[in-house]
Formats: structure tokens, sequence, C-alpha cells
């Protein structure tokens, strides 16, 4: 008799809310506006997510106009503007460069009779004259 108190002040039925729609009890329906209802929030949504791009788009120009006036004052040039000049210098190669131009090929990579004379070259040129002679022939 308490258990029944209990059940009735507390309105404990034994389990959650979902335990009867998990053991095929009653199933609420649908509201006939859910659909209308979600629509209209995903539009809210959408709208609200346009203002924000649009705003922050507004400060990044605000900013932009800021770096730029910056820019022209001190006779910085641009970032971007800067790394092309920067990466056009590199592959122009200049008269008083002290470094020699990248070879297109690296040595070593090109074809192996090439190099095998090359150290046969290296060797001849430490051997006493009669022993190049026999190796030549």
């Amino acid at each position: 008799m308490e258990n029944e108190s209990l059940k009735s002040i507390c309105g404990f039925t034994g389990g959650p809310p979902d335990v009867g729609k998990m053991l095929g009890g009653e199933e609420k329906e649908e509201d006939p506006d859910a659909a209308k209802k979600e629509e209209e929030r995903q539009e809210a949504l959408r709208q609200q997510e346009e203002e924000r791009k649009a705003k922050y788009s507004k400060m990044e120009a605000e900013r932009e106009t800021m770096r730029q006036g910056i820019r022209d004052k001190y006779g910085i040039k641009k970032r971007e503007v800067a790394e092309a000049e920067a990466a056009a210098a590199m592959e122009e190669p200049s008269e008083g460069s002290l470094t020699r131009p990248k070879k297109a090929v690296p040595a070593g990579c090109g074809d192996e009779e090439e190099e095998e004379e090359s150290i046969m070259d290296t060797v001849m040129k430490y051997l006493p004259g009669p022993l190049q002679d026999m190796l030549k022939k």
C-alpha cells in the first residue's frame, strides 16, 4: 500500500518515459505543423548565417582598407605581390649571381655509362703509366 501511494505521489511508473514506446506502447502523433516549423527554423538559420557572413566580410573589407593605408604610408608591398616577385626572381638566373643554376637532372641520376666512364677516368689518373696502358686495351 505504501508503494502504491509513492507511485501516485512521485509519478514513478517503473522506468523512463520512453520505455513504453520501446515496448510497443502508444506513440505520440507528429505535430501537423512540425514540417512547416522545421522549414521556418532552417530558413531562419540560413538567414542568420548570411547576415553573419555579410557582417564579417564588411569588417574584413574595413581592415583591408586600413592595411592598404599603412602599406602606402610606409611603402610596404602586399604579401602576395612580394611573394610573387620573389618567386619570379628565383626563376630568372641573374648575371651577377654567386650561385650556379640548378641542373635539370642531378649528377648520378643520368646514364650509368657516363658515370662509369667518369669513375674510370678518375682511377686512371692515379695509376702508373704501364698499368694505364694495360687497362685501356
